[in-house]
C-alpha cells in the first residue's frame, strides 16, 4: 500500500522507525544520586530519625516503653503531617512498630484496627452514594429552598434554607461527603445569578454567603451526631476504651447534647453571614434572577419521585429510627436487647488513632506526661475548658487534620482529667468538638477546600467569618459543658486519684 491511497478521502501516514540514526547509550545512570536527595525523601527518613534521637537521647523516669511510645508517636505523626507515605502505610504503621519496640504485641494492635462501627461508617458512605446517584440531594435542597425563598424573594431566608439543608443532612452522613454533594446544589442555585463584570455587589455577596453557609454548615450539622464526623467517633471510641466500666455514650445520649449545640452554633453562623453579607438591597438585586417560580421550575425538571427514590428514602427513614432506638432509656430498652448486648452504637475513626491511643496508655507514656499537669488541680474548669477547645482548633487550622488533632489530644485530656479529678468528658469534648472550628485557613478540613475551590471565596472572607464563628462556638460550648452536658452525657466514671 502506497503512502497515500488514492482510492481513499483519507491519507495513510505510514509508521517508520528511524533505522538511519543509531540511539546512541545514555553516559548517566538509570537512577541518578540526585533524583534520591528530593524533599520527599527526606520526609520518608525524618520519621526514623525523629524515632532514633527520642531512643538514644530521651530519658523518663518510667518504663522504657513509655520513651519507646514517644519515639513511635514521633514517628508516626511526622509521616502524618509530611504525608511522606500514602496514609493508608502511615495507619498501619503501628501494627509493626508496637510489637518491634515492645509496646504491646501484635495480636493486641490488631484488635485495635477493628471495631463494631467500621461498618456503620461504611454504610453511612453507601446511603451517601445512593443518595447522589438518585438526585434525592437535589430535589430536597429545591423544595426546601422554594419554601424559603419567599415572594418577593428574601435573601436571609433563602440562605437560611440552603444551610439548613445541608446541616440536616449532615446529621446522618459524613460532613465532608455531605459537603460535596451539597456544594453543586449551591452552585447550580448560584448560577441564575449575573456573573463577571456584571455581577453587582449584593449578587457577590450573597453568592459568597451561599458558598460560606454550606462549607460551615456541614461540619457544624456533623456534631448533632455520632455519623456526623470522625472526631465524634474518635472520642466516643476512647472513652469507651479507658473506661470500659462507665456507661458508654450512645447514638441518642449523644444526640441530646449534639444537637442544641449544633443548632445554636447553627444560627451563630446564619446571623454572622447576614450581618456581614446580607446588607439592605439584597432582595432587589436578587429578585430578577432568582425567585420561588424559578426554584419550581428546576422541581418540575426532575420529575415525580421514582420508586428507587422511595425506596432509598425508606432505608433511610429506617436507618434513622435504629440509630436513635437501640437503646431509649435506662428503664426502657431498645431493639439492641433483642441482641444481649452484642449490637453497639459504635466508634470509628482513623484506625491508626485507636491503636495510637492504646499505645500512649499501655506503654506508660500517659502516666508520666500526667506528672508534669499536676498544676492543673487548682486552675478552674471555666478556663481550662476554652484553652483547650481553642489549641485543638488552631492545630487543626495550622498543623493537621481534625481527626488526626483528635487522635493526639483525647488521650492526653483523658490523663488531664484525672488530674484535675473533673469528669473525663469535660476536657474530652470541648478537645474533639474544637479541632471541627476549623473555620479560618481553606487547607484547615476537607470541607474548606471543597467550598474554596468554587471561586466564590477567597482567604479574606474565611478569615472574617471564621474567626467570629470560632469564638462563638468556643463559647457556647464552654457554656454547654458544665450544663447541659452534666445532664445529657453519661456520669458513672470513677476518677482515678
Amino acid at each position: 500500500m502506497s503512502a497515500v491511497d488514492h482510492n481513499s478521502d483519507y491519507p495513510i501516514t505510514p509508521l517508520l522507525l528511524p533505522i538511519d540514526d543509531p540511539v546512541e547509550p545514555s553516559s548517566s545512570s538509570p537512577f541518578p544520586l540526585k533524583s534520591l536527595v528530593t524533599p520527599k525523601t527526606f520526609y520518608v527518613l525524618l520519621g526514623p530519625i525523629l524515632c532514633a534521637i527520642i531512643c538514644l537521647f530521651v530519658k523518663f523516669d518510667g518504663p522504657v516503653t513509655s520513651r519507646n511510645m514517644l519515639a513511635v508517636l514521633a514517628w508516626v505523626f511526622s509521616w502524618w503531617l509530611t504525608e511522606a507515605v500514602p496514609m493508608p502505610v502511615t495507619s498501619i504503621a503501628p501494627l509493626f512498630l508496637f510489637p518491634l519496640f515492645g509496646i504491646s504485641s501484635a495480636d493486641s494492635v490488631a484488635h485495635s484496627y477493628m471495631d463494631d462501627v467500621i461498618v456503620l461508617v461504611l454504610g453511612s458512605f453507601i446511603l451517601v452514594l445512593t443518595v447522589e446517584r438518585y438526585n434525592i440531594h437535589r430535589r430536597l435542597a429545591l423544595n426546601i429552598t422554594s419554601r424559603f425563598c419567599g415572594e418577593p424573594v428574601n435573601p436571609p431566608l433563602l440562605l437560611l434554607g440552603i444551610c439548613a439543608t445541608t446541616f440536616f443532612v449532615s446529621m446522618w452522613m459524613h460532613n465532608v461527603a455531605c459537603a460535596v454533594m451539597m456544594m453543586p446544589v449551591a452552585t447550580g442555585i448560584l448560577q441564575r445569578l449575573s456573573t463577571g463584570s456584571t455581577q453587582s455587589t449584593h449578587v457577590r455577596n450573597f453568592c459568597r454567603a451561599v458558598i460560606l453557609g454550606v462549607t460551615y454548615a456541614a461540619p457544624i450539622g456533623g456534631m448533632s451526631t455520632l455519623t456526623g464526623t470522625g472526631v465524634t467517633l474518635i472520642l466516643v471510641a476512647m472513652y469507651k476504651g479507658s473506661y470500659p466500666d462507665a456507661d458508654p455514650i450512645g447514638y441518642n445520649t449523644w444526640f441530646f447534647f449534639g444537637f442544641p449545640l449544633a443548632v445554636l452554633i447553627f444560627l451563630a453562623l446564619w446571623a454572622i453571614l447576614c450581618l456581614l453579607y446580607l446588607r439592605r438591597g439584597s432582595s432587589q438585586a436578587l429578585a430578577p434572577h432568582l425567585d420561588r417560580a424559578h426554584l419550581k421550575r428546576e422541581l418540575d425538571l426532575l420529575g415525580p419521585m421514582a420508586f428507587a427514590e422511595k425506596m432509598v428514602l425508606a432505608v433511610f427513614g429506617m436507618m434513622v429510627a435504629l440509630w436513635m432506638t437501640r437503646s431509649i432509656t435506662e428503664d426502657i430498652p431498645g431493639w439492641g436487647v433483642l441482641f444481649h448486648g452484642r449490637a453497639g452504637d459504635g466508634t470509628v475513626s482513623v484506625r491508626a488513632g485507636f491503636a495510637v491511643a492504646d499505645g500512649v496508655q499501655s506503654s506508660g507514656l500517659a502516666d508520666v506526661l500526667s506528672g508534669t499537669l499536676d498544676f492543673l488541680e487548682v486552675v478552674p474548669y471555666l478556663a481550662i475548658a476554652p484553652a483547650v477547645c481553642l489549641i485543638s482548633a488552631i492545630i487543626t487550622e495550622f498543623i493537621t487534620s481534625n481527626d488526626a488533632t483528635a487522635t493526639l489530644l483525647l488521650p492526653l485530656l483523658i490523663q488531664m482529667a484525672k488530674t484535675m479529678r473533673v469528669h473525663p468528658l469535660l476536657l474530652m469534648i470541648p478537645g474533639a468538638i474544637g479541632s471541627q472550628f476549623a473555620f479560618v485557613l481553606p487547607t484547615a478540613t476537607p470541607s474548606n477546600v471543597v467550598g474554596f475551590t468554587t471561586g466564590h471565596i477567597d482567604i479574606p472572607n474565611m478569615v472574617k467569618t471564621g474567626i467570629p464563628l470560632k469564638i462563638v462556638g468556643t463559647v457556647i460550648l464552654s457554656i454547654l459543658m458544665p450544663t447541659l452536658g452534666k445532664l445529657s452525657l453519661p456520669s458513672s466514671v470513677t476518677l482515678v486519684p
